[in-house]
């Protein structure tokens, strides 16, 4: 009598299974469904820029919950030839629960069969937020943070030439406007306290050294990227302040197979000078050590690693996991006896272009976490 029951059971089971697969769309039906927003394997030069788009929502410690949408377009400039990998231009506008709003965009073109790049990245945001200060103690102190709106403009171009089959030698500017405004808990402070001002003027220029030996940008499986890139803020050209800015980075990937494939990161910052307290580096965001509120942990001096894996699975499916931590010091030599924030987490990805996911992320870090939705990789 137990086993009829369980086979009863198994058989209702089964069907129950069976009859909710069968009411779920076909990839085909899918793939019909995404049609008309661009998002197919396929590249069509033809279109001048073949564009995809894709909503999504999301959950961030900065943003609360929203929804975004993502817009991606490839296209191969005039005399590029098809072994050129194609150019890319990524448009991501979100709007959150408290009032944030805001566009980023990074363009990727690749010139002359890729003896020219020009990198260009951009922001324009309206976000409520909060300041804790610097360093790992204010970081930690919810009693002093204070809430404020931040307007920010951001525009970093950077023009590379090949030097070398992998060696690029770059040149760019760097602009941020940035603005604090209706601020709270004046009592506890001012948010001016660092004698920067509630609005903030970066103006620089940039020198770029580059050994890229990646397969493709926007979604690398093999090779690796040693980056440094020195920019100079000066009064003259229209800066409130005179410092100075070292970006360092180094990524290697491996290929494990056709499936599965292993990325490393290092990434550094070091400023020197007069840094405004709105442009201090800081731990935590989209790209670096995601599930932290984006601004709490900064210092004058940055360092941070991730090691994460990525495995794409049946049709446009694929699911990554990574481990990461980061410091940081008022000082470099402080970085070596820092404490540092961990930082792990998962993620779905899903393409709607040949090698351009849209992915959605979930990070933990101490006492933090967040969901993202963004175009590309994060590193």
């Amino acid at each position: 009598m137990r086993r009829t029951a369980r086979w009863a059971i198994a058989c209702w089971a089964m069907a129950a299974c069976s009859a909710s697969a069968a009411l779920l769309p076909s990839r085909t039906q899918v793939d019909r469904w995404l049609a008309p927003l661009g998002a197919n394997d396929r590249f069509d030069a033809r279109k001048g820029i073949d564009w995809g788009v894709m909503p999504g929502p999301f959950y961030t410690p900065e943003l609360s919950f929203g929804v975004g949408v993502a817009l991606v377009g490839l296209y191969r400039p005039t005399g590029t030839g098809a072994q050129t990998q194609n150019s890319t231009l990524a448009l991501s506008g979100y709007a959150g629960l408290r009032g944030a709003f805001g566009l980023t965009f990074r363009n990727d073109t690749f010139l002359a069969d890729d003896h020219w790049r020009l990198f260009v990245d951009g922001a324009l945001s309206h976000t409520p937020t909060w300041d804790w200060g610097a360093g790992f103690r204010a970081g930690e102190n919810n009693h002093n943070k204070q809430q404020y709106t931040a307007r920010t403009i951001a525009l970093r171009p950077d023009l590379f030439w090949r030097v070398t089959r992998h060696g690029w030698l770059g040149a760019g500017a760097a602009y941020a406007s940035r603005h604090a405004s209706q601020r709270h808990n004046r009592q506890r402070g001012s948010l001016t306290r660092e004698r920067d001002g509630l609005a903030v003027q970066d103006v620089g220029v940039s020198l770029s050294l580059r050994r890229d030996t990646r397969d493709w940008i926007a979604n690398p499986q093999r090779g690796g990227l040693l980056a440094l890139r020195y920019t100079r803020f000066m009064p003259p050209i229209g800066s409130d302040t005179r410092y100075t800015r070292l970006d360092g980075r180094f990524v290697r990937y491996h290929a494990l197979d056709d499936s599965n494939v292993l990325a490393w990161e290092i990434n550094g910052v070091f400023t020197q000078g007069e840094v405004p307290w709105s442009s201090q580096p800081s731990l935590g965001n989209d790209r670096h050590l995601r599930g932290y509120y984006d601004g709490r942990y900064r210092d004058r001096n940055t360092l941070s690693s991730q090691l994460e894996w990525r495995r794409r699975l049946a049709w446009r499916h694929g699911v990554v996991a990574w481990v990461g931590g980061g410091t940081m010091a008022a000082h470099p030599q402080g970085l070596n006896g820092s404490r540092w924030l961990p930082s792990v987490g998962a993620g779905y990805r899903f393409a709607f272009k040949p090698r351009m996911n849209v992915r959605l992320d979930y990070g933990i870090g101490k006492a933090s976490s967040g969901f993202y939705f963004q175009v590309g990789e994060a590193f």
